[in-house]
């Protein structure tokens, strides 16, 4: 889970990287939502997409309950051009598209939230995302276990040269949270089965310690 990446610096220094990896579980669950509709005219198109895009809200909002949130992130409406060979292309219509994203406090709800949308006549699922509302505590737990390594590593260079490790002279930090891996995803019936896996947070230090004797 840790790695380090060591180096000897200017004479009198030692500059050590440590890393460390939080396993957590995720606390949220987030889902976009399309819904695309075709129509003669810019007019048609708005107003199919307004009244496919009531059902389909209405049919998530069932499934949430309490639990989560709704609301669009994008919209547009654009013209569909002919694509005859040998011919200019001229306007054959329109679409228009409404992208709503759920966002939710309850994990279980990613299956039923995909079967709702889909039942009710969205185009499209995509982005499901399962992350932390708060990533900060577990950010600082990975920085502390990577500070720990980086100054043990740090420890160990300065005795191998016959010397100590001093104090700290500067120390940079880099953090990351890696999206989990699904342990499963599939279809059975008309129900979909949706499995969080956990998410990594990593961490890597830097540090630069005086090399004292």
């Amino acid at each position: 889970m840790l790695a380090a990446a060591l180096s000897a610096q200017a004479a009198g220094t030692i500059q050590a990287t440590g890393t460390g990896t939080v396993n957590v579980n995720p606390d949220q669950v987030q889902l976009n939502v399309t819904i695309s509709t075709d129509g003669a005219t810019a007019a048609a198109a708005t107003q199919q997409n307004a009244t496919q895009s009531a059902a389909v809200t209405k049919a998530l909002q069932q499934v949430l309950g309490n639990s989560g949130s709704l609301q669009t992130v994008g919209y547009s409406v654009y013209p569909r051009y002919s694509n005859s060979p040998g011919q200019a292309s001229t306007i054959v219509g329109y679409t228009a598209s409404n992208t709503l994203q759920i966002t939710s406090s309850d994990l279980t709800l990613a299956g039923p939230l995909i079967d709702a949308a889909n039942q009710a006549g969205a185009t499209s699922t995509a982005g499901l995302n399962f992350g932390l509302k708060d990533s900060d505590p577990a950010r600082l737990q990975a920085l502390a276990l990577a500070s720990k390594q980086a100054l043990a590593h740090a420890s160990a260079i300065a005795s191998g040269l016959g010397a100590h490790a001093g104090a700290v002279l500067s120390a940079q930090e880099r953090a990351a949270v890696s999206t989990p891996i699904y342990t499963s995803l599939q279809g059975v019936a008309s129900s979909t089965q949706i499995t969080s896996g956990t998410i990594a947070v990593n961490a890597t230090v830097t540090v630069t310690v005086q090399l004292t004797q």
